[in-house]
């Protein structure tokens, strides 16, 4: 498990911070990363899985974070949000991860202007919320892809979802 995330995340933040020079898209690029983390809670309930989440914060923050332990915050509790999610309903399909998918990127999101802004200079909102809610729902679109695609390489090697209840 950790040698699959590992690989994943590395090569998320390749494309996270390399398609923005490859293509115009400015602040719409999806956080892959996170993805990789609602499906880490969602799917492995260990004891290595906080770290792993803590870990890919961390590695994005070396990669492109703008505020040291801002992303290791966030993904670590954006991954105990959807671990918690997981332990208490009773399935934890695409679509369940796909909504936590979304509220993670509004939520690091916020934290991320909220952090970033100057004090007593709180940014405007109405300027803001459509670009953050644009970004959350391509992310939220490609999250269904990457957890199929995680399961089945996690399937071709072996490793199974060591949650309460697998996918259904």
């Amino acid at each position: 498990m950790i040698a699959l995330f590992s690989i994943a995340t590395l090569c998320a933040l390749a494309l996270q911070t390399t398609i923005p020079h490859w293509l115009p898209v400015g602040t719409f690029v999806p956080d892959l990363v996170l993805i990789l983390a609602v499906d880490l809670g969602l799917r492995h309930h260990g004891a290595v899985s906080p770290v792993m989440a803590f870990a890919m914060g961390y590695a994005t923050d070396a990669f492109s974070g703008t505020h040291l332990g801002l992303n290791a915050f966030m993904l670590t509790l954006v991954f105990l949000m959807t671990y918690q999610l997981s332990r208490r309903l009773l399935s934890t399909s695409a679509v369940i991860g796909a909504f936590a998918v979304f509220v993670g990127v509004v939520l690091a999101g916020f934290g991320d202007i909220v952090l970033g802004a100057e004090p007593g200079a709180m940014p405007h909102l109405s300027g803001i919320l459509p670009r953050l809610m644009l970004q959350a729902g391509i992310t939220t679109l490609l999250a269904p892809w990457i957890f199929a695609v995680m399961e089945g390489i996690g399937r071709v090697f072996g490793l199974r979802p060591t949650g309460v209840r697998e996918r259904e």
